[in-house]
């Protein structure tokens, strides 16, 4: 039973059921999908994308994104919408409620058969069970009944660098900025969040973060989305997913078990800029 794993979808539900229409995908009875977060926003269906990946049931395996944590700090009255929200639909929705709880259930990072799932990165200091472990003290406070106060506590970009000594909503912004938001940092782990562009536009001083040497997830696959203006990228130790699909781009999925890519071209629902 084969395992795909598919960039960010952004509500672009007809992308998703054509790239599960594929005959590499759907002549495979029984296959998993791993979900690298931003399923919901910019694009036209967050409502039925969301209904179904959860569909899927336990074929689908999601880890959330920045987009995915917005929809919550919205939903919960601590985050107004922004003016490319396409998300009311699923606020106004009457399985509304069961949407959010699936949500707000899911984890930041899936660890399995040697492939570390995130939405966006890992700091470089961080292992693959440390990165697991830091991640499920955000789904603690998530799943948790302060949920609500801690998404009003989860915006900013300081403090930018991790540190063990870090406690209550400074350590767990660290950790939700680094795992949903992060595309350059110093080699010491500083993290950037103002550039956009591809790997090749770091700022000066600063590095892909898959690129800073002695990286301690080098020893496993880590797979993420998030970074469109990178597009698929396969190395050894590493897969990018998000190929643009809201932007007009391709939605992308790859096997985790040979790194066979399929692909599915997208209409453009958003224009960057």
């Amino acid at each position: 039973m084969s395992t795909w794993m598919i960039g960010d979808l952004q509500g672009c539900c007809d992308s998703l059921d054509a790239l599960l229409a594929r005959p590499e995908i759907a002549g495979e009875a029984g296959a998993r999908f791993w979900f690298a977060g931003d399923l919901v926003n910019r694009g036209p269906a967050s409502l039925a994308t969301m209904r179904r990946v959860m569909a899927l049931g336990e074929r689908a395996q999601a880890v959330l994104g920045n987009h995915d944590l917005h929809l919550l700090a919205v939903a919960a009255g601590v985050r107004p919408p922004g003016k490319s929200d396409t998300v009311r639909e699923i606020l106004d929705a009457p399985d509304a409620a069961e949407i959010l709880e699936w949500l707000r259930r899911r984890p930041l990072a899936h660890f399995e058969h040697g492939h570390l799932l995130v939405h966006a990165g890992v700091l470089p200091a961080w292992t693959a069970e440390q990165t697991l472990a830091l991640a499920g003290e955000v789904q603690a406070a998530l799943r948790g009944p302060d949920w609500r106060q801690f998404l009003a506590q989860m915006y900013g970009n300081e403090p930018a660098a991790w540190d063990d000594g870090l406690e209550g909503a400074d350590r767990l912004r660290v950790i939700v900025n680094a795992l949903t938001r992060l595309r350059f940092c110093t080699a010491e782990g500083t993290m950037e969040f103002e550039t956009k562009e591809g790997a090749g536009h770091a700022p000066e001083g600063y590095l892909p973060w898959f690129d800073v040497p002695g990286r301690a997830t080098a020893s496993v696959t880590v797979v993420f989305g998030h970074w469109s203006t990178l597009g698929l990228l396969q190395r050894p130790g590493l897969v990018a997913l998000d190929t643009g699909c809201v932007w007009g781009g391709q939605l992308t999925a790859v096997r985790l078990e040979d790194h066979k890519v399929v692909q599915v071209r997208c209409p453009q629902y958003r224009v960057p800029g």
